[in-house]
């Protein structure tokens, strides 16, 4: 099992900061919020800054949990492993977004276009959900790249 966080970062005009991934992995082509994988002895909250800082060069702080998403392997799944991911969502940042991103080429998107983007199709069932109070929990499963159920339960509905 593997822990790895997303994180949703708002700006004044309402744009959401997001990753066009030419990695060469199972994300490849994707648009997905920056993030990445809990090292050991790492809080979630911890591996959100800095998986931020890393991928975006920016400083985030204040960020709240929105959501806990489980994403089971059946050995099917095209990540490798069962992984459980936070959704972190926040407004505050300080710093200037880098030039050379790791992972791919850094935008920001209108939140209101954020369905629209080429994406997992998971991705665009739970992403409106972050932009309200509370916290949900998920769960995705997927064959290959083909969504195949989901379920959410707790406070968002």
């Amino acid at each position: 099992m593997k822990l790895g966080v997303l994180v949703y970062l708002e700006n004044s005009e309402e744009q959401i900061l997001m990753i066009h991934r030419r990695k060469n992995d199972e994300h490849q082509g994707l648009w997905l919020a920056p993030g990445g994988k809990v090292e050991p002895n790492e809080a979630p909250f911890e591996t959100a800054v800095r998986e931020m800082l890393e991928e975006t060069g920016l400083q985030i702080k204040d960020h709240e949990l929105r959501g806990v998403i489980s994403f089971p392997d059946d050995g099917e799944s095209p990540f490798g492993d069962e992984w459980h991911v936070f959704v972190f969502y926040s407004k505050h940042f300080s710093g200037t977004i880098s030039e050379n991103c790791p992972e791919g080429k850094l935008e920001w998107i209108p939140k209101s276009s954020l369905t629209e983007l080429d994406t997992w199709e998971g991705d665009r069932i739970f992403t409106p959900k972050i932009f309200n109070s509370g916290c949900f929990s998920a769960k995705f499963i997927y064959s290959g790249k083909s969504l195949l159920d989901y379920s959410f339960s707790g406070t968002k509905e």
